[in-house]
């Protein structure tokens, strides 16, 4: 690969800013950054970018329940055995397995009924980086680059361009659900400076892509596109 290609960098600084680029991928980008100056210098642009939208997450601390759920999965035997002191041994406890029988399944219900009150932690939400296209140059919107999150469930979409795109005022953005084959869906108008959010329910259903064209005020007339395509990015199966 020519990895001095502005767009080839771009797209791979990308995925491995956002952490999409795993395993060996990742691990050859790794070895390559050295000797490569245009791919640090794109993940660095990307990181400039995208790390600033982390501080816009707010952390959700664990309630006290979840914290005594943990306690006491891994510590109630060793507490047990410090508050308890050792009673002494009759001889029908040793002739009955049936007593070691019981404490191990009593043991494993409350291991399971712990487990059952400690919520699953909540899913991550999907990335997609869409990158520049080639006819987004011809528009004069060469920095169309767009960052989409959206929840794990795909019931909602937050899409936020990178840089601010200067506009024509007689001109719109518009977001659309690219399938596998057939036509894409309009997920409606987005911001060039700014945040949009998406609520619809099964986003990612058959969706392949994500794409944003360059549309008449108001948006596409026809249900579909209507005109060029100006930044693009494929869902990571």
């Amino acid at each position: 690969m020519d990895y001095s290609r502005a767009p080839l960098a771009d797209r791979l600084a990308a995925e491995y800013v956002l952490g999409t680029l795993r395993g060996p991928a990742r691990r050859r980008f790794d070895n390559l950054l050295p000797a490569h100056p245009a791919l640090r210098a794109a993940v660095a642009r990307w990181q400039d970018a995208l790390v600033p939208l982390a501080a816009s997450v707010k952390p959700v601390a664990p309630s006290p329940r979840v914290w005594k759920g943990i306690e006491e999965r891994l510590f109630a035997e060793r507490r047990a055995a410090n508050d308890t002191p050792p009673a002494p041994q009759r001889w029908w406890q040793t002739v009955l397995p049936w007593r070691a029988a019981t404490g191990f399944a009593t043991a494993a219900a409350l291991a399971l009924g712990v487990a059952l009150t400690i919520p699953k932690p909540a899913q991550p939400p999907v990335l997609v980086v869409l990158a520049p296209s080639d006819a987004a140059a011809g528009a004069a919107l060469q920095n169309a680059k767009f960052v989409a999150s959206v929840s794990a469930d795909g019931r909602g979409l937050v899409l936020r361009p990178v840089d601010a795109l200067a506009m024509d005022p007689q001109r719109a953005l518009e977001l659309w659900a690219v399938p596998g084959q057939g036509a894409p869906r309009s997920l409606g108008l987005v911001a060039a400076d700014g945040a949009t959010k998406v609520i619809r329910t099964e986003l990612l259903r058959n969706t392949a892509a994500f794409a944003v064209s360059l549309e008449p005020a108001g948006g596409s007339p026809t249900g579909a596109p209507t005109g060029p395509i100006i930044s693009v990015g494929k869902l990571d199966t």
